[in-house]
């Protein structure tokens, strides 16, 4: 659990700081400008970001069903080659999904340099071409069904049978304990896939550029910097050991 939610850490680091440095620098000055190579990395970096955090929560919601419901062969099911394999294969496959919808993106001619948001998002550069973008929307679609819908399942698999299986054995602390980390996984799930689901799931024509605005400022920026908090608070030895280290630098002071 330590590594996968480690992995997402870094995940999430990656992901505000492909946004949220520029977005500071626009804030602070008059002239709001980013280079067309900068758009295009930018973009990229964020929806690689986005796509391996999905696979990295469904994956999580896997490693949480083993450890419930088959205690016994953990070590051997979640063993250090498959969970690198899974992390790995996480963002292989993020990237490969932001790549593809990038190059797509990019193919079209762009007649305006304005951008209508807070960074280079994908419904925002779309909006910038002057050819018909019916095929891009649909991949667009397409895209965040596959990348949004398979981890939501898995996740939603995996705790129809751990809630039961948590019941049936909820008689000690162990149980206070899986249940502290299932709400904690869950509430961030939540999160995730419901942002994701108002921005990419729901016809375009349906929502204003003010709420896709509030949606993707929600799960580009306050969903990142929610995770590690809603995780950490939860968990008594991240809790013991950040005060461990606090105590240490109140003795030294």
């Amino acid at each position: 659990m330590y590594f996968f939610l480690s992995v997402l850490s870094l995940v999430d680091i990656y992901y505000t700081n492909s946004t949220v440095p520029q977005m500071f620098i626009d804030f602070l000055s008059s002239w709001k400008s980013i280079s067309f190579h900068g758009c295009v990395l930018q973009l990229y970096v964020s929806l690689a970001m986005g796509r391996t955090e999905f696979f990295l929560l469904g994956t999580i919601a896997y490693d949480c069903y083993v450890a419930v419901c088959h205690p016994l062969h953990y070590t051997l099911i979640m063993n250090g080659g498959l969970c690198l394999g899974l992390a790995a294969g996480c963002l292989v496959a993020g990237f490969m999904n932001s790549l593809m919808q990038t190059i797509i993106i990019f193919q079209l001619p762009l007649c305006h340099n304005i951008i209508n948001y807070f960074a280079c998002e994908m419904l925002a550069v779309l909006r910038l071409a002057c050819a018909d973008i019916s095929f891009n929307m649909i991949m667009v679609a397409i895209s965040g069904f596959l990348v949004i819908m398979p981890p939501c399942f898995l996740v939603l698999f995996s705790y129809a049978c751990v809630v039961p299986t948590i019941l049936h054995i909820c008689f000690s602390q162990g149980c206070l304990k899986a249940f502290g980390i299932c709400t904690s996984h869950l509430s961030v799930a939540s999160m995730c896939f419901g942002t994701a689901f108002s921005s990419y799931m729901r016809p375009v024509s349906g929502s204003s550029t003010e709420q896709e605005k509030t949606v993707a400022f929600f799960y580009a920026i306050v969903t990142p910097i929610l995770d590690p908090l809603i995780y950490s608070l939860r968990d008594k030895d991240v809790i013991g050991a950040l005060q461990k280290v606090l105590g240490k630098f109140s003795q030294k002071g």
